[in-house]
């Protein structure tokens, strides 16, 4: 069973559902707003086609969506504020107090002069724009998670197609430091304005993700599409230290929960390798959440960093399966010794079934829920911090595959509350199909079906399976789905 606090909800991030609905909405001042419709990028294929400014229209439409998410038993919604929405302007102007050595920023104080500074260069409309968005949540009895960054950045910080094309520019997002100082100030003015109306708050969605598919995976279709070790590394610990310096200043501004979301996996290979397992989850899951929480940031200690964690936000999709490489390669302060194997996790044949016998979505990716609650073992283990399913779902337009996979995962979530881990929420990605990056509208992640030319959202199947597992406060229900016409859960 589900205790009676637990947070069922779903998830969303502004650029993927505002555009679509009306002139009004459109938000061009992002650097995703820029690289899905740069020439280079669509004739490679890169990105879709698709372009965000006739997607789901959650900017006027926002009513419509918060009804259905209270008509089927959800008692939160996450959704991020748009950075460019609120400053499509620069913020540099506004000075406020940083103290830095040699090689990083250690602190940044904002008073009350630059938040009056900062409130008159916001774009007013935008400000109370989200504000009437989140008291229609509250009013419909939804708690108000925030995210502040979900991948984009105002143009003014990234300009992603210079960067690409490596001509010269200042505006490279997080590889410069000074995207840690406009955080900040950022993350304070939202603290500062929107507080009596926000539940929760979180820092980022995913920074992992920003850096290994912006500067390693150059193919990924993610801004700024190169690879570079050296920026990798940059925006990976600007980002650590972003969220620092944000968690800092809002502290000193709100009661409220301050956390961050990351995507974890679940690392294993195909010959029980114990040791390759561990170094490679110890990068790519924990070091990033390590600084944050004890200060170690590869092979330093950081006092200025340690303790700036509320509460986790975990995004689980699958698990990833390895193997150790022949020839090793260099990433400056890290070495890869290890490789991914295809057939499984994230590197599937979309519709089919993986080398387990799994099915898998339409993205490609393998079902795999035993995955989370190892997962949820992990972190709950290392960090004593409340912990949030964030994001979990699958791309699946016919909802074929939907429903064993919900019930699967939040069966994971059930039992990781019964064995006492400290797990709070439940979030689904996503509540309505909507923008999905470089793949567009392609793929299909929604309990609702959007209608992309009426702006209409249509309840699949597993939505109502959702509900009814909300309403009983257990999967208890619908086990039978674990085992047939998949078997997708194995002890």
């Amino acid at each position: 069973m589900f205790p009676k606090d637990f947070l069922f909800g779903a998830s969303m991030s502004g650029f993927q559902v505002e555009m679509g609905y009306a002139k009004g909405d459109l938000d061009p001042n992002t650097d995703w707003f820029v690289w899905v419709r740069e020439p280079e990028n669509l004739i490679n294929s890169v990105v879709s086609g698709h372009l965000p400014e006739y997607g789901v229209g959650y900017w006027y439409n926002f009513p419509t969506i918060h009804k259905l998410a209270s008509d089927f038993g959800m008692n939160v919604l996450r959704t991020n504020i748009e950075w460019s929405r609120i400053f499509p302007r620069p913020t540099f102007d506004v000075k406020v107090r940083v103290e830095q050595t040699e090689s990083t920023i250690t602190s940044v104080q904002i008073d009350e002069r630059a938040l009056r500074e900062l409130d008159e260069l916001a774009d007013k409309e935008a400000v109370e724009h989200y504000r009437e968005i989140f008291s229609d949540m509250r009013k419909r009895g939804l708690k108000v998670f925030v995210n502040l960054v979900h991948f984009t950045l105002p143009i003014w910080l990234h300009d992603p197609i210079a960067v690409h094309k490596r001509q010269a520019t200042d505006k490279l997002g997080w590889a410069n430091e000074r995207s840690v100082v406009e955080f900040a100030k950022f993350a304070a003015y939202v603290a500062w304005k929107f507080d009596d109306l926000i539940d929760m708050y979180s820092t980022f969605n995913e920074p992992n993700i920003v850096s290994q598919l912006g500067y390693v995976m150059s193919v990924s279709g993610f801004p700024p599409g190169i690879f570079d070790t050296e920026k990798f590394f940059a925006t990976f610990v600007n980002q650590i230290v972003a969220h620092a310096r944000a968690y800092d200043v809002m502290k000193a501004l709100t009661r409220k929960p301050v956390g961050l979301i990351y995507a974890a996996s679940v690392y294993e290979s195909t010959n029980n390798d114990a040791e390759l397992e561990e170094s490679v989850g110890q990068f790519m899951n924990f070091a990033f959440l390590d600084a944050l929480n004890s200060g170690i940031l590869l092979f330093q200690t950081r006092e200025d960093l340690a303790g700036r964690l509320d509460f986790l936000g975990l995004n689980y999709y699958t698990r990833t399966v390895i193997q150790r490489s022949t020839q090793e390669l260099s990433f400056g302060l890290v070495n890869m010794n290890w490789s991914i194997v295809p057939g499984y996790g994230y590197s599937c044949q979309p519709g089919g079934f993986s080398r387990d016998g799994r099915p898998v979505s339409d993205f490609g990716w393998e079902t795999y829920p035993e995955g989370l609650l190892k997962l949820l073992r992990m972190m709950n283990e290392r960090y004593a911090l409340p912990i949030y399913v964030t994001e979990n779902g699958v791309a699946d337009a016919r909802d074929w595959l939907r429903p064993y996979h919900l019930v699967a995962h939040m069966y994971a979530v059930e039992k990781a509350v019964e064995e006492g881990l400290n797990v709070k929420g439940y979030l689904h990605w996503s509540i309505v199909d909507n923008y999905e990056w470089a793949k567009g509208y392609h793929m299909r992640f929604g309990l609702a079906e959007t209608n992309y030319q009426t702006k209409s959202y249509n309840p699949r199947p597993s939505m109502y399976v959702f509900r009814e597992i909300v309403k009983e406060m257990s999967t208890e229900k619908f086990r039978s789905y674990l085992f047939s016409p998949y078997q997708i859960w194995r002890q």
